[in-house]
């Protein structure tokens, strides 16, 4: 072997190459007979792939003659890992279309790409196309093919596609787990754990970060504490992920000192762990306490992420107060996160949401890449200030741009026309968002086309929108209308929409204060007494006698 051809093996078997060494090795290997051999055109496709350069990945790979499927899943992965599923896809139906066979790497790889894009239809075809392969009792595509199912919420196909593995290995056991966990079936998981451990099959810390992550709930506290016994005796606590799991559990249970003790335990808390105590600690109502653990966080030098950013916003609109809001904001402006749509998102929606409607503006204006998604908010911020033509002016600018609306966007400019008495724009905007692009109106698109109506006191039209309404109305519609009873004195309307409550059975508690409300202020005290005592009644299932025409109770 010469000398060269050595350098360049040993250069070959270095994990990762930076991109200067790659077109190096690429520049050597063209010159020789082994630009020829796809493992090494696979090796350096990798390399490209890593250091974000697919053009060149791509080129090396349509320039290879000879393929393997090797080289094949090399580049579907380097398209999938960027997320960019159309190239990915377009080369694996070209990959079918070829004299080479799709291996079990490459229904994983296009699994993964095909649930990450949230392709059911994908996940359904390459399921097909895995039992056509016989590889679908493969433990690593039925692996992949639970995880596809689990996180796209199909857990019944999850759990088919795991039983029909034969022998399934540990890494299969976890994605179905994980599945029930993230579909919160959590009692599922756990009859699944236990059998897992019948068969023989001992858990790793993967297998109890799958099941911790099922308690969401306050009331699943003491089934979690009893994982937390078991990871203690089996070892587990010194896999910081399982401690960090472990601090997730605690802080959405509302267990907040447990939540800290465990994460005082870790060797290192990655910022999935900073990010779960900070967020439990601003949901309890502990809004101090949350920004001096993030100010810890990063007097240990440790930058935090999108996620952590927005959750910190949301805790200084609960404080009221703009100032640490302001300190976040220069944190995000000193380590160049302003550019990021989830932190320009919270940050417009604090300023908002505090007063600052010029500061949030600010914000919009100067970042480089918007979607629908920054602009709802400063829509949303607009409207809830009254500002509702420079609302209409960005849903504008947001259409010249090219991005589509989405329900929050009709739901900000319908609040913004409620804010501003704006009935006219209101119907306008609520038929182009049915008509002119397809969005399937949502209970707070109705409730508020009834504020729109109802406030200024079209009270009638209010109520026969509500009563051409096809799906059931639930006790938020009915309650705004009986609001704008309220504000307008109308107890006729309110009796007769108490006994729309009633007959479907709403719950109806608040709705028959708002009426006994509006009785009070008419000074029909005797109507107020009767009332309140067919409140107290717990039998009653209908008001006698109440009509709109009618006005009292017969």
């Amino acid at each position: 072997m010469s000398i060269p051809l050595r350098i360049l093996l040993s250069k070959l078997s270095i994990p990762h190459q930076n991109l200067f060494n790659t077109k190096q090795l690429h520049a050597m290997i063209a010159k020789t007979h082994l630009s020829l051999d796809p493992f090494f055109a696979t090796k350096i496709s990798r390399y490209y792939a890593l250091n974000g350069d697919l053009t060149s990945a791509h080129q090396l790979f349509e320039e290879s003659p000879h393929r393997s499927i090797y080289l094949w899943n090399s580049i579907i992965r380097a398209y999938a890992q960027v997320h960019d599923f159309k190239n990915a896809f377009h080369l694996f139906k070209k990959l079918l279309r070829s004299e080479l066979c799709p291996d079990n790497f490459t229904f994983a790889c296009i699994l993964r790409a095909c649930y990450e894009n949230n392709n059911v239809e994908g996940v359904r075809l390459v399921h097909g196309g895995l039992v056509v392969s016989g590889l679908q009792m493969d433990s690593i595509c039925g692996s992949a093919l639970v995880t596809a199912y689990s996180k796209l919420g199909f857990v019944d196909d999850a759990s088919k596609a795991f039983y029909g593995v034969i022998d399934p290995d540990l890494a299969t056991w976890n994605s179905l787990i994980y599945g029930y966990g993230y579909c919160g079936i959590w009692g599922e998981g756990l009859k699944l754990f236990n059998a897992m451990r019948i068969t023989g099959i001992q858990p790793d810390g993967y297998t109890m970060v799958a099941l911790i992550s099922s308690f969401t709930q306050p009331g699943l506290l003491h089934i979690g504490q009893g994982i937390h016994g078991f990871c203690i005796k089996s070892g587990f606590l010194s896999n910081d992920y399982v401690g960090s799991s472990l601090v997730s559990m605690y802080s959405r249970c509302e267990c907040l000192d447990s939540a800290q003790g465990v994460f005082y335990t870790l060797s290192k808390p990655d910022i999935v762990t900073w990010s779960a105590l900070i967020t439990g600690i601003a949901n309890a109502g502990d809004m101090d306490r949350a920004f001096l653990f993030f100010r810890d966080r990063n007097m240990e030098g440790m930058k935090a992420d999108p996620v952590l950013l927005s959750t910190i916003l949301v805790a200084s609109v609960r404080l009221g107060n703009v100032g640490p809001g302001c300190e976040v904001h220069g944190y995000v402006l000193r380590h160049g996160l302003e550019i990021d749509i989830r932190v320009a998102s919270a940050l417009i929606d604090m300023y908002s949401k505090c007063g600052f409607m010029d500061l949030a503006i600010r914000v919009l204006n100067v970042l480089p890449r918007k979607n629908i998604v920054v602009y709802n908010s400063a829509i949303l911020g607009l409207g809830s200030h009254g500002i509702a033509d420079q609302a209409f002016r960005l849903f504008d600018e947001a259409m010249e741009k090219g991005f589509t609306p989405d329900e929050s966007t009709f739901s900000a400019l319908l609040y913004g026309c409620c804010q501003a008495g704006l009935a006219r724009e209101g119907e306008e905007f609520f038929n182009r968002m049915k008509d002119e692009f397809g969005i399937k109106p949502r209970n707070e698109h109705y409730v508020h086309m009834v504020k729109i109506l109802g406030m200024p006191g079209k009270l009638k039209e209010a109520y026969e929108f509500v009563l051409n309404l096809s799906e059931p109305v639930d006790a938020g519609i009915w309650g705004a209308l009986l609001a704008c009873c309220e504000m307008h004195g109308n107890s006729a309307l309110a009796e007769t929409i108490l006994q729309h409550i009633f007959e479907n059975q709403v719950q109806e508690g608040s709705h028959s204060i708002s009426l006994s409300r509006i009785y009070a202020n008419n000074e029909r005290w005797d109507d107020v007494e009767k009332l309140r005592d067919g409140m107290i009644d717990n039998g009653q299932k209908k008001l006698p006698g109440l009509s709109w025409i009618g006005g009292k109770s017969s």
